[in-house]
């Protein structure tokens, strides 16, 4: 494949495109571009036209690979991409033999944020920030050639390229790769090939527990369920024990690789935590001046540690503000208990102000997510005259229950302080989301119902 690549002039810092479901070539271009010393930018290919000819204008590919189902996206957003059925089986042709040009300080993945706060960016990730990925990896899940993972995320995000597949190869076992997440599908790879480890996200987890062909059995070959990508509600983390199933967490992001906190499978009866630094990550939380806060304090999670990306693809400033005297601020925000486990509380950039007090939208989404008539819930600021901010909620209702904002007031006024109750509440059918699950609230009042409110 790294011939292939060289045949098209490839060379040392190009980048290579790739906009493909889950499949094996998708692997190989990584540790192709690894050889070469070029870059693999993996296309999400639940983007829409314009978003993707806006990355591939931000990164300017030397190579455009797609498979066939997809490349009719590709052409919308103005390239003629390669068919990568065809590239593959020229590979298989392809004269080995020149000399490897890659090294460790060479970028190897650009990957954009999912831009739930603002224009996506481009984080640069070197071969050595995969490689200390990698060994992170290997530590948190114990990885040897016994190991067997089911890799159902999709791998234009790192979360499910670098969590375990990536990390469980170079530890010599085996990977089931299934082109996309679905729970039905996943059901069958776990009686078939019974994994021994397993990533998802809350979206996924609760898609799985819904299958009524789950059974215990199903899930008995795993030494524990891992999960991330955003704040894993208690109550989902329970449903899984009753299975019969651990569930510990990764936390991360684009930018950290994503592997920087993790819940080591002996603690995972610390429900809600995230764990601690990994194995090559250096953890601190932080109040607005920079000041590390106390056990039991909030405060900004930095990170810092040779798994993280080095800049943001043609964007120095935004670079710079990224991070502060070598360590990366992530813009999450939780606290430490005395023993060092992190639990992650909400964004700072999500933060609402009102009437001078913090509230964290991640706190309100809980207390309202546990009402019974509650299938999901979003809560942003909006301006307010008196208070500077509001907060108001966004839910999408079980099935077959039709809350009302009285309702949900009263549900809130006995576990809320009244600064963090919602001023305002739309009920709608879904809410947009992330290829990862994750809601994007820059767009979330586009379409939505304004029901109630005072």
């Amino acid at each position: 494949m790294a011939a292939q690549l060289r045949s098209r002039d490839v060379d040392v810092g190009d980048r290579v495109a790739v906009c493909a479901l889950n499949r094996v070539e998708m692997l190989e271009l990584l540790f192709a571009c690894a050889h070469v010393g070029a870059i693999l930018v993996p296309v999400n290919n639940r983007l829409t036209a314009p978003e993707v000819r806006f990355q591939l204008g931000d990164c300017e590919p030397s190579v455009v690979l797609a498979e066939p189902a997809l490349e009719d996206l590709l052409r919308r957003a103005g390239t003629e991409p390669e068919d990568l059925d065809a590239f593959a089986a020229q590979a298989l042709d392809a004269v080995p033999g020149a000399q490897e040009k890659g090294a460790p300080e060479h970028p190897l993945l650009l990957v954009y944020t999912s831009g739930t706060t603002g224009t996506p960016k481009g984080a640069v990730l070197t071969q050595r920030s995969l490689h200390y990925t990698v060994l992170n990896g290997v530590a948190h899940e114990g990885f040897g050639t016994g190991s067997v993972v089911a890799s159902v995320l999709p791998l234009f995000h790192v979360g499910g390229l670098n969590i375990q597949t990536v990390p469980c190869l170079f530890a010599g076992g085996a990977v089931v790769l299934a082109e996309r997440f679905d729970p039905d599908g996943l059901v069958a790879i776990l009686r078939r090939h019974r994994p021994t480890h397993l990533l998802l996200v809350p979206t996924a987890m609760e898609a799985l527990l819904g299958c009524g062909a789950l059974t215990p059995e199903d899930l008995s070959s795993l030494g524990a369920l891992n999960c991330g990508s955003s704040i894993v509600p208690e109550e989902l983390i329970r449903r899984f024990n009753a299975y019969g199933v651990r569930v510990v967490q990764v936390y991360g992001s684009t930018e950290t690789g994503p592997t920087a906190v993790v819940l080591g499978y002996g603690d995972a009866d610390r429900i809600g935590s995230c764990g601690r630094p990994a194995q090559h990550c250096q953890l601190r939380l932080v109040d607005a001046a920079g000041a590390d806060v106390a056990p039991g304090r909030t405060g900004e999670l930095w990170l810092r540690g040779p798994n993280l990306f080095t800049h943001y693809w043609n964007r120095p400033d935004e670079t710079a503000r990224a991070f502060a005297g070598g360590w990366y601020r992530t813009g999450d925000v939780g606290r430490l208990d005395e023993d060092g486990f992190v639990y992650i509380t909400g964004r700072v950039r999500e933060l609402i102000i009102s009437g001078g007090e913090n509230v964290y939208p991640a706190e309100v989404e809980r207390v309202l997510g546990e009402h019974p008539a509650v299938a999901q819930a979003a809560v942003i600021g909006r301006p307010d005259q008196r208070w500077g901010e509001v907060p108001a909620a966004y839910i999408v209702p079980e099935a077959g229950a039709l809350p009302d904002a009285a309702t949900l007031e009263q549900w809130c006024g006995q576990r809320l302080a009244v600064y963090k109750r919602p001023r305002e509440w739309i009920f709608v059918d879904d809410l947009p989301r992330t290829s990862l699950g994750k809601v994007k609230k820059g767009i979330i009042y586009e379409g939505c119902e304004r029901v109630g409110g005072r």
